[in-house]
């Protein structure tokens, strides 16, 4: 039997610390092709023109800064986890609820969004729904410091239009299904 003790490595020479910001072995990922560049604009194009429509028409805020990133994800790069509608749906939704419950219990600190940005990492992790644009939804809660129909309006709503939007244009324009689960 190993010993436990050896599957962690040494501590780093002093030094090394710096050493690790000249970068790794990788070189830049491939450059996507004309077309995946046309699709994934022109599907960002269309949900966030949706969505901001629609909260033109009915004057329901459905728009969130976050939203922006969410397109980049879900048109750019649908088949990754992060990508998927459990995880925008349930990281929007449960970053900014966690946003709102920090901002009641301990005002708008510098320290209490910092404590909420943190525990929405945790939370989406925890809960397998980990959405990296949905970590922005705590300290948009602390600058704009909405009510508690902010997590209805525009968070699950546009969240969902936006999940809505992209099974539709992801399916009509790939080869591939999406989404890859729920």
């Amino acid at each position: 039997m190993k010993n436990q003790m050896n599957a962690f490595p040494a501590t780093p020479a002093r030094g090394s610390l710096f050493s690790k910001f000249r970068g790794g072995e990788l070189s830049l990922p491939p450059m996507p092709s004309g077309k995946a560049v046309f699709l994934a604009w022109l599907g960002g194009v269309i949900a966030i023109s949706i969505v901001a429509g629609l909260t033109s028409a009915t004057a329901m805020p459905l728009v969130l800064g976050s939203f922006g990133a969410t397109c980049v994800l879900v048109f750019g790069y649908p088949d990754v986890p992060f990508s998927q509608p459990r995880n925008i749906v349930f990281g929007h939704f449960l970053s900014t609820l966690i946003g709102l419950v920090f901002l009641t219990l301990f005002g708008a600190h510098w320290w209490a969004a910092g404590l909420a940005a943190g525990t929405a990492i945790a939370v989406m992790m925890l809960t397998r729904t980990v959405h990296p644009p949905a970590g922005s939804n705590p300290v948009i809660v602390f600058f704009s410091q909405p009510g508690w129909g902010f997590l209805l309006y525009p968070t699950l709503v546009g969240a969902l239009i936006i999940t809505v939007v992209a099974a539709i244009y992801n399916n009509a324009t790939r080869p591939s299904n999406y989404p890859k689960y729920w």
